[in-house]
């Protein structure tokens, strides 16, 4: 084997530079939370549309329900009694006008009765004592304490109801049968029996 050349360094085997270690892979980064878009419910909130739900439903029952019951028109009886020819005092009397619609006249020698209605469409006109005139409020008919028309739109006088003594003395009157005045026909039933109690 020959010897090394005197000066120079010997020849070292090659030597392979180690690779590097391999780094671990990295962790995953844990994943972010996702962050909350809407607020958390609002308990009132809640309430306010549940009541509404309740109610509407509470409405259409109700409803239902309604569908029950009979749908009858009670109206007053069309004969009553109104008392002595005493308790009368002369003019315009109102006592029967919100229980039967009728006003009752006292005149010095006769009782009578005038149905509250106006004969234009129907409104129950208003006693005005100033101006001792009956007035519609709907569309200003006149009428006078006889409840004869004098002005606005109504055709004709008011009506007069049946009126009748019973055995005891008392008025009775029926305003089913009512009495009428009606120029433009030539009818006057004013003065016929039962429109009118002499006194």
């Amino acid at each position: 084997m020959a010897d090394p050349v005197e000066g120079s360094t010997p020849a070292s085997p090659t030597v392979k530079a180690a690779a590097p270690a391999a780094k671990p892979p990295a962790a995953p980064k844990p994943a972010a939370k996702p962050k909350e878009s809407a607020d958390p419910p609002d308990p009132l909130r809640r309430r306010v549309i549940w009541g509404m739900i309740y109610g509407y439903l509470g409405i259409n029952l109700l409803m239902f329900l309604r569908f029950f019951f009979p749908r009858a028109l009670y109206e007053p009886n069309t004969i009553f009694n109104i008392g002595y020819p005493a308790d009368f005092s002369l003019g315009i009397d109102q006592r029967f006008l919100m229980t039967n619609r009728a006003w009752v006249v006292r005149e010095p020698d006769r009782i009578f009765v005038i149905f509250a209605r106006c004969t234009h469409l129907g409104c129950t006109p208003e006693w005005k004592p100033a101006e001792n005139k009956f007035k519609c409020p709907c569309h200003g008919s006149g009428y006078d304490s006889e409840g004869v028309n004098f002005e606005g739109p109504a055709p004709r006088p008011m009506d007069r109801a049946h009126i009748a003594m019973d055995p005891t003395g008392k008025i009775i009157v029926d305003t089913s049968r009512l009495y009428m005045d009606d120029p433009r026909a030539g009818t006057n039933q004013f003065n016929d029996a039962g429109a009118y109690l002499p006194v």
